[in-house]
């Protein structure tokens, strides 16, 4: 008898500022669970970590989907047919009366939800197909499962995908995916809690939210997504640079705060403090904003900014820093941080945190024990707590030693992982041989 798969839909395998996936993705194919990957985009330009090299599991990339800019949706209908077409024949073969009733709900989707979302249930429905006919046809393994990260567009594939080739779902939540109404318009979010098998999310935040939005509460886990502590090993006990160096890592994104972090050091320099700041992640649009404020600041000798790294190279970093710093806050139309990896990365090596109380961070971050925390867009804050860290030798300990202790413990990615694999376990066994 073939194992049963898990199919994991991904919106694009491999992103660099996803390794929490990849990472879930290795841990559980170590512990014994098939899975085949789906990615509805093949992504290009991205830093690979370490960890994505160790994924031996098949991936199905599905046809590029034309753009609908210039076109009315009749033709843009017909430019992507030919594409997903010949998938859509398949299932209308094997499944006819599924294919017509989960073309039925994208329909109502659209109707109830509005017209301008009708191009994006028409091209997940499109997406859909090409899985589902994968899943039926696939050959060497038996697809049972399927499951997504992030619950708009690809949980929406993923549901309409299940739909079609009559399989059970679950999927993972994680931070604007669930607040943003754009993504889920209308009750679209409490409708997929209801139609999956089980919701994973990581932050309990996370779960007090989506338990409000169901009556079914139980099918909801929080799972921490962990990191490797083998390759976050605990820093060799140094003294206080000179200067002493203040990081932070993330994409150039609204929601990391780094204007913030941007004002605070030049309240730091207008205090006399000595200080370097490194800032690393991928660059976008607002990296630009970031680099003006440090030009109108004249912070040009003690900031600069560094491309994406990979784990295995920010391991180097976490080792030369003083302290760690993340001014997380959330954006006018929801966007927020979870419980960022690159804390808890930080926190495993021994370095003290300074962060924000937004979202799930405080489960990492206890002020005053595992690191300190601030109110968002407080610049003043920010900089008075970062200054402490420099300043006290004491607290930097304290914080850098309580913060390890708590990732160790409750932030283990391969003992978390049992957890998903043993939800992924009771649902398999629920699946027909």
């Amino acid at each position: 008898m073939m194992a049963k798969t898990v199919g994991y839909v991904l919106k694009g395998y491999g992103r660099t500022s996803e390794t929490f996936i990849s990472n879930e993705i290795a841990l559980l194919e170590e512990a014994g669970v098939s899975i085949h990957i789906f990615s509805l985009k093949r992504l290009t330009d991205e830093v690979a970590h370490g960890v994505t090299r160790r994924i031996g599991v098949p991936v199905t990339y599905l046809p590029d989907f034309k753009s609908r800019e210039g076109l009315g949706w009749r033709r843009w209908l017909a430019s992507n047919w030919l594409a997903f077409g010949a998938s859509h024949r398949r299932i209308w073969r094997q499944r006819p009366g599924a294919w017509l009733q989960t073309l039925g709900m994208m329909t109502i989707f659209a109707l109830r939800y509005g017209r301008e979302t009708w191009p994006s249930f028409l091209r997940e429905f499109l997406q859909a197909g090409v899985i589902a006919a994968e899943v039926l046809e696939v050959d060497g393994e038996t697809i049972a499962h399927l499951h997504s990260h992030f619950a708009h567009t690809a949980t929406t594939v993923t549901w309409l995908a299940a739909r079609l080739c009559g399989r059970p779902f679950s999927f993972t939540a994680h931070a604007k995916d669930i607040y943003r109404i754009d993504m889920n318009p209308g009750d679209l979010l409490t409708r997929k809690l209801r139609a999956a098998s089980f919701t994973v999310t990581c932050t309990q935040a996370n779960v007090d939210h989506l338990s409000r939005l169901t009556s079914e509460s139980e099918k909801i886990h929080r799972l921490y997504h962990g990191i490797d502590l083998d390759l976050f090993s605990e820093r060799a006990p140094k003294d206080l640079a000179s200067p002493p160096l203040i990081l932070a890592v993330g994409r150039f994104v609204e929601k990391k705060g780094f204007p913030d972090l941007i004002e605070a050091c030049r309240i730091l320099r207008d205090r006399g403090a000595i200080f370097q700041t490194m800032i690393v992640g991928g660059f976008t649009p607002l990296t630009d904003q970031v680099r003006d404020l440090i030009e109108r600041y004249e912070l040009t000798g003690q900031v600069s900014l560094h491309p994406a790294m990979t784990q295995e190279e920010l391991t180097t970093v976490y080792a030369q820093a003083t302290v760690f710093a993340l001014p997380s806050l959330i954006t006018d139309d929801g966007d927020r941080d979870g419980i960022p990896n690159v804390l808890v990365e930080a926190m495993a090596t021994g370095l003290p945190v300074v962060s924000t109380r937004v979202s799930g961070i405080p489960e990492l971050v206890n002020d005053g024990e595992t690191g300190l925390l601030v109110a968002p867009r407080d610049a003043e804050a920010l900089a008075g707590a970062i200054e402490r860290v420099l300043t006290e030798p004491q607290l930097r300990s304290r914080l850098g030693l309580r913060g390890r202790q708590l990732v160790l413990h409750e932030f283990n990615a391969r003992t978390n992982i049992l957890r998903l694999k043993r939800l992924f376990a009771q649902a398999l066994a629920r699946v027909a041989p």
